[in-house]
């Protein structure tokens, strides 16, 4: 059973509905470490002070916020306790809102919300109400000391947390230049070529490819055996762009075909 990071309720008029979060995601990225080059032994990571160098333990150090340049104020666990319980021990509900109105920029993380003893009704009831109305939930919620946006929303039977960027959060792109100018041709083409290539979204058939390629390279390093040599960069050559699309497009046309037969056996 995955670890409990936070409990509290979720709040939305006068229904309360106690809750427990775990992480519905896991890193599957290759960690490495760094070595000594001179025997490979771990390089440890030690706590100095920025002035002097010398080691700090770790019973020494304490939380600060810098109010001004060089000016320090600590802030200890029994300041925490100070504040308002019921900002971090509540999933306040703001709004209900459509998912499709949400631009998945704004997502950080994702968390499932599990029932506490007691509180399987009512959490599903909230369940229920948000798959039959198909709106998600916009809440904040304190996490680590850092209030975040959050939509709640249901899946796959349980309810999802996931933060969210607050709106000052998200930069501004740069403007694309708009002095290419685009043919007709060539956007008939590229919309044919989305076309062809579209499908249901099923997240088992992605897998990540590089880190299988990584770790078995590591291996035969490991065992000594001969490494693949190093792909040349083409350097980016300019093709040419419509021919591209149009061979591009060709080639998926040969496959739309089946997908369309497999679709009617299926009906």
């Amino acid at each position: 059973m995955a670890r409990s990071l936070w409990s509290g309720t979720i709040s939305f008029g006068l229904v309360s509905v106690p809750v427990r979060m775990v992480s519905a995601t896991e890193s599957k990225e290759l960690r490495f470490h760094f070595l000594d080059k001179s025997d490979l032994q771990p390089i440890g990571y030690d706590k100095v002070r920025r002035d002097s160098g010398e080691h700090v333990d770790s019973d020494d150090i304490v939380r600060g916020f810098e109010v001004e340049k060089g000016r320090f104020v600590p802030l200890e666990d029994e300041d925490l306790d100070r504040l308002d319980i019921e900002l971090t021990k509540t999933i306040d509900i703001c709004d209900f809102v459509d998912l499709d109105e949400i631009d998945p920029i704004y997502f950080r993380k994702a968390y499932y919300l599990e029932p506490q003893n007691g509180a399987e009704m009512p959490y599903r009831l909230l369940t229920r109400a948000l798959e039959e109305t198909d709106k998600v939930a916009i809440a904040k919620i304190v996490i680590r000391n850092k209030q975040h946006l959050a939509a709640l929303r249901p899946w796959d039977g349980v309810l999802v947390l996931e933060t969210m960027y607050y709106h000052d959060e998200v930069r501004k792109p740069q403007q694309v230049d708009g002095k290419a100018r685009l043919r007709k041709p060539e956007v008939e083409m590229a919309k044919s070529l989305v076309e062809n290539l579209s499908a249901e979204f099923d997240p088992a058939k992605y897998d990540d490819t590089y880190r299988k390629e990584l770790l078995a390279l590591l291996r035969a390093k490991e065992a000594g055996k001969p490494l693949p040599e190093p792909e040349a960069d083409s350097g980016g050559e300019v093709v040419d762009l419509m021919a591209a699309l149009r061979e591009s497009v060709e080639k998926t046309q040969q496959k739309k075909p089946r997908k369309r037969a497999r679709a009617k056996k299926a009906s």
